[in-house]
C-alpha cells in the first residue's frame, strides 16, 4: 500500500477510535510501519505528536457537542476522557482559551483542530541527492537522553541537548572515536513512548573496535540504507529534507521505511551555516 494511502488509513483509524484512546501501536499498524517511525512522520508531516492530535480533536468534539447539547459538563467530561471536570476544565481553557462553562453562555471563540486529510503533490518537486548503500551490521557509542516530542514547556529538548554537549566537551570526545564509514556526529531518534510522548535520542558517532567504558552503544543490523545530501542550515534544511523525503521520496520509489533508527549525520565543520552540507541515512526494505 502507497504510504499516503497508509497514513490516511491510520488517521480514518483515529478519527473512528477518538474516545476510545487507540494505542500507537494500533494506529501504526494501519499505516504498516513501526510505531516509531510511524509517530516521527506523522510529527514531521502535521508538527504534532499522534497524542497531541488526538488530544485536539477531542477538545474540538467537546466543544461542538457543549454548545449544540444540554449535556452536563461532568459528562462530557468523562466522555472525552478526563477523569475529573476540573481535569477537563483545564485542557479545554488550554486549548479554546475559554472554560467549558463560558463557551457555553457564547464567551469567547473557540479553536477548531480539523480532521486530517493528507495529501501529496509531486508537482514542481525540488531534485534530491541520495545514493542507495548496502551497509554490514555496524554500532555507535554516545548518549541518549530521553527528549520530549514537539513542544513542552520548562522541558530540555534536543536543541538544549547539542548545546550541552558541544559545551562540556562530550563533542569532541566522541569526534576522537569516529573511525567509521558515516562521517560526523550523529543524532539518532529511538524508542517512542507513548505515555510520556517522549523519544530516546542519541548523540553518537560510528565506532568499531574496543567499546568505551563510558558511552553507550546502539547496534545496527545489515541493511539497505538510502543517504540524503542535506544542503543549507541544519534547523531548518533537516526538517525539510524530512519532510521531502516522506512527501515526495518515498511515495515516488519502490522502498519502504525499515524499523531501524534513523540518523543524521552532522557532516559539516559549521551545521549551521547556509552553504552547509549534512547527510540524512534512512533504512529501506
Amino acid at each position: 500500500m502507497a504510504l499516503v494511502e497508509s497514513l490516511q488509513k491510520a488517521i480514518d483509524y483515529m478519527e473512528q477510535h477518538l474516545l476510545e484512546h487507540p494505542s500507537i501501536e494500533a494506529i501504526a499498524q494501519q499505516a504498516n510501519v513501526s510505531p516509531f517511525h510511524f509517530q516521527r512522520m506523522f510529527l514531521i508531516l502535521t508538527d504534532l505528536s499522534v497524542g497531541e492530535y488526538l488530544r485536539c480533536r477531542r477538545l474540538t468534539l467537546a466543544a461542538q457537542e457543549l454548545i449544540k447539547s444540554d449535556h452536563k459538563i461532568i459528562d462530557l467530561a468523562y466522555k472525552y476522557g478526563y477523569d475529573t471536570p476540573e481535569a477537563f476544565t483545564k485542557a479545554f481553557r488550554k486549548q479554546h482559551g475559554v472554560s467549558p462553562s463560558d463557551a457555553r453562555k457564547g464567551i469567547g471563540k473557540l479553536q477548531s483542530h480539523n480532521r486530517l486529510v493528507i495529501q501529496v503533490n509531486l508537482k514542481g518537486a525540488e531534485p534530491m541527492n541520495y545514493q542507495i548503500i548496502e551497509k554490514d551490521a555496524f554500532q555507535v557509542v554516545g548518549i541518549k537522553r530521553e527528549c520530549p516530542c514537539g513542544e513542552q514547556g520548562g522541558v530540555a529538548g534536543i536543541p538544549e541537548f547539542w548545546s550541552e554537549v558541544n559545551a562540556n566537551g562530550t563533542a569532541d570526545r566522541l569526534a576522537q572515536l569516529l573511525n567509521g564509514d558515516i562521517k560526523g556526529l550523529l543524532g539518532i531518534t529511538n524508542n517512542y513512548n507513548e505515555d510520556n510522548n517522549t523519544i530516546d535520542y542519541w548523540i553518537a558517532t560510528e565506532h568499531t573496535g574496543e567499546e568505551p567504558g563510558d558511552f553507550a552503544v546502539l547496534d545496527f543490523p545489515k541493511s539497505k540504507w538510502v543517504m540524503f545530501e542535506v544542503q543549507g542550515s541544519a534547523p531548518t534544511a533537516m526538517p525539510e529534507a524530512w519532510r521531502q523525503i516522506y512527501t515526495e521520496w518515498i511515495p515516488s520509489n519502490g522502498y519502504e521505511v525499515a524499523d531501524i533508527p534513523a540518523i543524521e549525520a552532522y557532516t559539516a565543520p559549521d551545521p549551521y551555516r547556509a552553504d552547509a552540507s549534512n547527510q540524512i541515512w534512512l533504512a529501506v526494505k
